[in-house]
Protein backbone atom coordinates (compact mmCIF):
# COMPACT_ATOMS: atom_id res chain seq x y z
CA UNK A 1 0.00 0.00 0.00
CA UNK A 2 1.41 3.40 -1.02
CA UNK A 3 0.13 6.65 0.43
CA UNK A 4 1.09 9.94 -1.25
CA UNK A 5 3.11 12.10 1.10
CA UNK A 6 2.86 15.51 -0.58
CA UNK A 7 2.80 18.60 1.62
CA UNK A 8 -0.68 20.00 2.16
CA UNK A 9 -2.18 22.96 4.01
CA UNK A 10 -2.63 22.53 7.74
CA UNK A 11 -6.41 22.75 7.30
CA UNK A 12 -6.33 19.62 5.13
CA UNK A 13 -4.01 17.64 7.43
CA UNK A 14 -6.94 16.22 9.37
CA UNK A 15 -9.06 13.11 9.79
CA UNK A 16 -8.79 10.91 6.73
CA UNK A 17 -5.28 12.02 5.74
CA UNK A 18 -3.69 11.25 9.11
CA UNK A 19 -5.75 8.08 9.45
CA UNK A 20 -4.67 6.81 6.02
CA UNK A 21 -1.02 7.34 6.90
CA UNK A 22 -1.45 5.63 10.27
CA UNK A 23 -3.18 2.64 8.70
CA UNK A 24 -0.41 2.39 6.10
CA UNK A 25 2.18 2.19 8.87
CA UNK A 26 0.22 -0.46 10.79
CA UNK A 27 -0.29 -2.53 7.62
CA UNK A 28 3.45 -2.44 6.98
CA UNK A 29 4.04 -4.00 10.41
CA UNK A 30 1.09 -6.37 10.82
CA UNK A 31 2.98 -9.44 9.55
CA UNK A 32 6.06 -8.94 11.71
CA UNK A 33 8.54 -6.41 13.07
CA UNK A 34 9.98 -3.93 10.56
CA UNK A 35 12.74 -1.33 10.57
CA UNK A 36 12.18 2.37 9.91
CA UNK A 37 13.69 2.05 6.45
CA UNK A 38 11.46 -0.90 5.55
CA UNK A 39 8.32 0.88 6.79
CA UNK A 40 9.27 4.02 4.87
CA UNK A 41 9.67 2.05 1.64
CA UNK A 42 6.46 0.07 2.17
CA UNK A 43 4.28 3.11 2.84
CA UNK A 44 5.83 5.58 0.43
CA UNK A 45 5.91 8.16 3.20
CA UNK A 46 8.87 10.40 3.92
CA UNK A 47 11.28 9.37 6.64
CA UNK A 48 10.25 12.38 8.76
CA UNK A 49 6.53 11.57 8.53
CA UNK A 50 7.15 7.88 9.19
CA UNK A 51 9.22 8.65 12.29
CA UNK A 52 6.56 11.03 13.61
CA UNK A 53 3.79 8.45 13.18
CA UNK A 54 5.90 5.67 14.72
CA UNK A 55 6.67 7.77 17.79
CA UNK A 56 3.01 8.67 18.25
CA UNK A 57 1.85 5.06 17.86
CA UNK A 58 4.55 3.91 20.28
CA UNK A 59 3.56 6.56 22.82
CA UNK A 60 -0.02 5.27 22.82
CA UNK A 61 1.04 1.63 23.09
CA UNK A 62 -0.01 0.63 19.60
CA UNK A 63 3.60 -0.16 18.64
CA UNK A 64 6.73 -1.14 20.50
CA UNK A 65 10.32 -0.82 19.34
CA UNK A 66 12.98 -3.41 20.06
CA UNK A 67 16.66 -3.78 19.42
CA UNK A 68 17.91 -2.17 16.23
CA UNK A 69 14.87 0.14 16.20
CA UNK A 70 12.61 -2.52 14.70
CA UNK A 71 8.92 -1.86 15.34
CA UNK A 72 6.18 -4.39 16.04
CA UNK A 73 2.54 -4.31 17.11
CA UNK A 74 2.12 -3.24 20.71
CA UNK A 75 0.10 -4.63 23.62
CA UNK A 76 -2.69 -2.05 23.39
CA UNK A 77 -3.48 -2.96 19.80
CA UNK A 78 -3.39 -6.66 20.64
CA UNK A 79 -5.77 -6.09 23.58
CA UNK A 80 -8.20 -4.30 21.29
CA UNK A 81 -8.00 -7.15 18.78
CA UNK A 82 -8.60 -9.76 21.48
CA UNK A 83 -11.56 -7.80 22.88
CA UNK A 84 -13.15 -7.54 19.43
CA UNK A 85 -13.12 -11.32 19.06
CA UNK A 86 -15.29 -11.70 22.14
CA UNK A 87 -17.78 -9.22 20.71
CA UNK A 88 -18.29 -11.19 17.48
CA UNK A 89 -21.08 -13.77 17.93
CA UNK A 90 -19.40 -17.14 17.35
CA UNK A 91 -22.62 -18.69 16.07
CA UNK A 92 -23.06 -15.97 13.45
CA UNK A 93 -19.54 -16.53 12.18
CA UNK A 94 -19.76 -20.32 12.43
CA UNK A 95 -22.96 -21.07 10.50
CA UNK A 96 -21.56 -20.84 6.93
CA UNK A 97 -18.52 -22.91 7.91
CA UNK A 98 -20.62 -25.55 9.68
CA UNK A 99 -22.91 -25.89 6.66
CA UNK A 100 -19.97 -26.34 4.30
CA UNK A 101 -18.26 -28.82 6.62
CA UNK A 102 -21.42 -30.92 7.03
CA UNK A 103 -21.97 -30.93 3.26
CA UNK A 104 -18.37 -31.85 2.39
CA UNK A 105 -18.04 -34.64 4.99
CA UNK A 106 -21.62 -35.89 5.10
CA UNK A 107 -21.42 -35.83 8.91
CA UNK A 108 -22.90 -33.67 11.66
CA UNK A 109 -20.83 -30.50 12.23
CA UNK A 110 -20.70 -28.98 15.73
CA UNK A 111 -19.25 -25.98 17.51
CA UNK A 112 -18.23 -26.42 21.16
CA UNK A 113 -17.17 -23.99 23.87
CA UNK A 114 -16.03 -24.61 27.43
CA UNK A 115 -18.64 -24.59 30.18
CA UNK A 116 -18.36 -24.78 33.96
CA UNK A 117 -19.27 -28.46 33.96
CA UNK A 118 -17.53 -29.53 30.76
CA UNK A 119 -18.25 -28.45 27.18
CA UNK A 120 -21.43 -27.23 25.55
CA UNK A 121 -22.59 -27.29 21.92
CA UNK A 122 -23.53 -23.77 20.81
CA UNK A 123 -24.26 -24.51 17.15
CA UNK A 124 -24.77 -27.55 14.94
CA UNK A 125 -25.63 -28.53 11.39
CA UNK A 126 -27.03 -32.05 11.28
CA UNK A 127 -25.90 -34.63 8.73
CA UNK A 128 -28.35 -35.34 5.92
CA UNK A 129 -27.65 -39.06 6.29
CA UNK A 130 -30.37 -41.24 7.78
CA UNK A 131 -27.78 -42.80 10.09
CA UNK A 132 -26.13 -39.89 11.88
CA UNK A 133 -24.92 -38.55 15.20
CA UNK A 134 -27.55 -36.23 16.67
CA UNK A 135 -26.41 -33.48 19.01
CA UNK A 136 -28.69 -30.58 19.88
CA UNK A 137 -27.68 -26.99 20.61
CA UNK A 138 -27.23 -26.65 24.36
CA UNK A 139 -26.06 -30.24 24.85
CA UNK A 140 -23.43 -30.36 27.60
CA UNK A 141 -20.93 -33.21 27.65
CA UNK A 142 -17.85 -34.10 29.74
CA UNK A 143 -14.59 -32.52 28.72
CA UNK A 144 -12.64 -35.69 29.55
CA UNK A 145 -14.04 -37.90 26.76
CA UNK A 146 -14.44 -37.58 23.00
CA UNK A 147 -12.33 -35.79 20.40
CA UNK A 148 -13.63 -32.30 21.27
CA UNK A 149 -12.78 -32.98 24.91
CA UNK A 150 -9.25 -33.94 23.91
CA UNK A 151 -8.81 -30.59 22.17
CA UNK A 152 -10.03 -28.70 25.24
CA UNK A 153 -7.62 -30.68 27.42
CA UNK A 154 -4.69 -30.46 25.01
CA UNK A 155 -4.89 -26.65 24.86
CA UNK A 156 -5.60 -26.15 28.56
CA UNK A 157 -2.96 -24.59 30.86
CA UNK A 158 -0.59 -27.29 32.21
CA UNK A 159 -2.05 -27.37 35.73
CA UNK A 160 -5.65 -27.59 34.49
CA UNK A 161 -4.68 -30.22 31.93
CA UNK A 162 -3.00 -32.39 34.58
CA UNK A 163 -6.04 -32.11 36.82
CA UNK A 164 -8.40 -33.16 34.02
CA UNK A 165 -6.23 -36.13 33.07
CA UNK A 166 -6.12 -37.25 36.70
CA UNK A 167 -9.90 -37.20 37.10
CA UNK A 168 -10.70 -38.69 33.69
CA UNK A 169 -12.61 -41.97 34.01
CA UNK A 170 -13.64 -44.48 31.36
CA UNK A 171 -17.24 -44.04 30.20
CA UNK A 172 -16.89 -46.81 27.60
CA UNK A 173 -14.38 -49.61 27.15
CA UNK A 174 -12.59 -47.43 24.58
CA UNK A 175 -12.19 -44.26 26.66
CA UNK A 176 -8.49 -43.43 27.09
CA UNK A 177 -7.32 -42.47 30.59
CA UNK A 178 -4.06 -41.93 32.43
CA UNK A 179 -0.85 -42.21 30.40
CA UNK A 180 -2.73 -43.28 27.27
CA UNK A 181 -4.83 -40.12 27.39
CA UNK A 182 -1.75 -38.00 28.05
CA UNK A 183 -0.05 -39.43 24.95
CA UNK A 184 -3.13 -38.74 22.84
CA UNK A 185 -3.27 -35.14 24.08
CA UNK A 186 0.38 -34.63 23.13
CA UNK A 187 -0.38 -36.06 19.70
CA UNK A 188 -3.44 -33.82 19.29
CA UNK A 189 -1.40 -30.75 20.19
CA UNK A 190 1.33 -31.74 17.74
CA UNK A 191 -1.00 -32.64 14.84
CA UNK A 192 -3.61 -29.93 15.38
CA UNK A 193 -6.55 -32.34 15.54
CA UNK A 194 -7.96 -35.24 17.55
CA UNK A 195 -10.27 -38.16 16.90
CA UNK A 196 -12.31 -40.63 18.88
CA UNK A 197 -14.17 -43.83 18.06
CA UNK A 198 -16.64 -45.11 20.63
CA UNK A 199 -14.76 -43.32 23.41
CA UNK A 200 -17.63 -41.23 24.76
CA UNK A 201 -20.56 -43.20 23.38
CA UNK A 202 -20.43 -46.64 21.74
CA UNK A 203 -20.89 -46.45 18.00
CA UNK A 204 -20.09 -42.74 17.68
CA UNK A 205 -16.87 -41.38 16.17
CA UNK A 206 -15.68 -37.81 15.82
CA UNK A 207 -12.88 -35.58 14.57
CA UNK A 208 -12.14 -32.17 16.13
CA UNK A 209 -9.81 -29.19 15.63
CA UNK A 210 -9.14 -26.06 17.69
CA UNK A 211 -10.24 -22.54 16.80
CA UNK A 212 -7.45 -20.35 18.19
CA UNK A 213 -7.24 -16.70 19.16
CA UNK A 214 -4.48 -14.21 18.31
CA UNK A 215 -2.20 -15.43 21.11
CA UNK A 216 -2.81 -19.14 20.50
CA UNK A 217 -5.53 -19.35 23.16
CA UNK A 218 -8.41 -21.75 22.56
CA UNK A 219 -11.63 -19.97 21.59
CA UNK A 220 -13.78 -22.95 20.59
CA UNK A 221 -13.63 -26.44 19.09
CA UNK A 222 -14.99 -27.46 15.70
CA UNK A 223 -16.07 -31.08 15.28
CA UNK A 224 -17.74 -33.56 13.01
CA UNK A 225 -19.46 -36.63 14.44
CA UNK A 226 -21.00 -39.73 12.93
CA UNK A 227 -21.29 -43.49 13.28
CA UNK A 228 -18.06 -45.44 13.76
CA UNK A 229 -18.91 -47.36 10.60
CA UNK A 230 -17.89 -44.16 8.78
CA UNK A 231 -15.57 -42.42 11.27
CA UNK A 232 -13.17 -45.10 12.44
CA UNK A 233 -10.00 -44.58 14.44
CA UNK A 234 -7.89 -45.07 11.31
CA UNK A 235 -10.38 -43.57 8.86
CA UNK A 236 -10.50 -40.33 10.85
CA UNK A 237 -7.29 -39.27 9.11
CA UNK A 238 -9.12 -38.56 5.87
CA UNK A 239 -11.49 -36.16 7.63
CA UNK A 240 -8.80 -34.30 9.58
CA UNK A 241 -7.59 -31.92 6.80
CA UNK A 242 -11.14 -30.73 6.09
CA UNK A 243 -11.94 -30.15 9.76
CA UNK A 244 -8.67 -28.25 10.31
CA UNK A 245 -9.25 -26.09 7.23
CA UNK A 246 -12.77 -25.30 8.45
CA UNK A 247 -11.29 -24.22 11.80
CA UNK A 248 -8.79 -21.96 9.99
CA UNK A 249 -11.70 -20.56 7.96
CA UNK A 250 -13.43 -19.59 11.18
CA UNK A 251 -10.25 -17.96 12.47
CA UNK A 252 -10.10 -15.88 9.29
CA UNK A 253 -13.76 -14.90 9.74
CA UNK A 254 -12.93 -13.81 13.28
CA UNK A 255 -9.97 -11.79 12.05
CA UNK A 256 -7.38 -14.00 13.74
CA UNK A 257 -5.79 -15.10 10.46
CA UNK A 258 -5.29 -13.46 7.09
CA UNK A 259 -6.15 -15.19 3.84
CA UNK A 260 -2.49 -16.05 3.29
CA UNK A 261 -1.73 -17.44 6.74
Amino acid sequence: MTIADEPRPASQETGSGVLARTVAVLEAIENGSRSLATITRATGLSKTTTQRLLKSLEAYGFLVSGGGRAYRLGPRLLRIAAASLHQVPLREVAQPTLRRLAASTGETAQLWVRSIGGRVCIDVVQSSSELRAIVEIGTELPVTAGSAGKIFMAWAPPAARSEMVERATAVTENTPTGETLERQLNLARRNGWASSAGERQPGVGSVSAPILGPHGELLAVLSIAGPTTRITRIGARRFAPGVMEAAREMERALGVRTLTS
